[in-house]
């Protein structure tokens, strides 16, 4: 495949502008919490769709945009997946995982119930097709999946924040289920569930702090 190049659309801006829309971004950005009490609201289908345009701009390995997101608002649909969900989370608490990880969990206040899966209006199942497939059902190889994945992952849910909502990123381990209940393809491996709708009147977060800039980041 061969590309033609067209003209950078860039827009340049005067030093104190970048500084202002930088502090700008980061003040909205920073109020995004993830929530795990959702309201039943309704959304508008177009607001979904542009925040999937958004995600779609990812940058990616060759162009081979290897992802395909599933969205969910059928209410049996969504019941199955929390039952699903559930079943493989209950095993976790109470089997797999050790005890280092669930006291880390513990002032979460976490559990194996995910009612969330229900009440949110949409539920955005994300995959990462591990190799691509032409016209011809031929497998065409795909160049860092879980790096493009999560690049486009972390738009999407920029953007759902932009728009005025709250998300949740939801991972059971394993997520095999999806590929039956949504039908997808063997290619294609779940990589989270996103829980998408409006907060619950009153909702409350855990009071967390992020690391500092200097904690994080080294200038040299």
């Amino acid at each position: 495949m061969s590309y033609d190049f067209l003209p950078l659309q860039f827009t340049e801006y005067s030093a104190e502008n970048m500084v202002r829309r930088s502090r700008e971004f980061y003040e909205n950005v920073q109020k995004r919490r993830t929530v795990r009490h959702f309201s039943e609201r309704k959304i508008p289908r177009e607001v979904i769709e542009n925040c999937l345009l958004a995600a779609g701009t990812a940058p990616n390995g060759a162009n081979l945009q290897p992802w395909h997101f599933v969205v969910v608002e059928d209410t049996k649909i969504k019941r199955e997946i929390r039952l699903a969900a559930e079943t493989e989370e209950r095993e976790f608490y109470e089997n797999r995982a050790p005890d280092d990880w669930l006291e880390a969990l513990a002032p979460l206040g976490t559990d194996a119930n995910k009612p969330f899966l229900e009440t949110a209006p949409y539920l955005i199942a994300i995959f990462a097709q591990s190799y691509g497939l032409d016209e011809n059902g031929n497998k065409k190889k795909h160049y860092y999946v879980q790096e493009s994945v999560g690049i486009a992952t972390g738009i999407l849910i920029t953007a759902i924040h932009n728009a005025g909502l709250v998300s949740l990123t939801h991972t059971p381990s394993p997520m095999n289920f999806l590929n039956k209940i949504l039908q997808r393809p063997t290619n294609e491996r779940p990589y989270l569930i996103l829980v998408v709708g409006y907060p619950q009147q009153d909702t409350q977060v855990p009071d967390i702090q992020k690391k500092s800039l200097a904690a994080t980041t080294t200038f040299m």
